[in-house]
């Protein structure tokens, strides 16, 4: 049996850097709990880039993360850039980020994923157009 793979959002992400991030305790006690890697895109990354310096929060443990291969990047945007278009489409009174289409699509693509957000969009967010994206979520 295949394992579950753990898609990232930046929510958690921010949450787990920031002490003073409403979602942080839950972040870092969910993280805890997961195997790594957990698995991202780039526009996550960027998200989570300017989430931390809009707080003036040193984005070095950021890219730590991702150095130390506990979060990997696994989506190009590119070759997936018909289904993103769709999803953006489709969620464009969300409205839907470009992260969150490429993690939507990370979903459709994952059978067997688990999304890590805080994001409540992602309770109306299908894969496959109908499709629930299980979720761990603080809500």
């Amino acid at each position: 049996m295949a394992a579950t793979k753990v898609l990232l959002d930046s929510g958690p992400l921010v949450g787990f850097l920031i002490e003073t991030d409403q979602h942080h305790r839950w972040s870092v006690e969910v993280w805890n709990s997961l195997y790594d890697p957990l698995w991202t895109c780039e526009a996550v990354l960027s998200e989570a880039i300017f989430l931390l310096q809009s707080v003036k929060v040193s984005i070095s443990p950021l890219l730590e993360l991702f150095e130390r291969g506990l979060v990997k990047i696994d989506f190009a945007a590119s070759p997936q850039r018909p289904d993103l278009w769709r999803l953006l489409r489709k969620y464009e009174d969300q409205p839907m980020s470009l992260a969150d289409a490429c993690l939507v699509r990370m979903a459709e693509l994952h059978e067997r994923c688990q999304l890590f957000t805080t994001d409540k969009d992602f309770l109306v967010y299908r894969r496959k157009s109908r499709g629930i994206i299980p979720l761990l979520a603080p809500f």
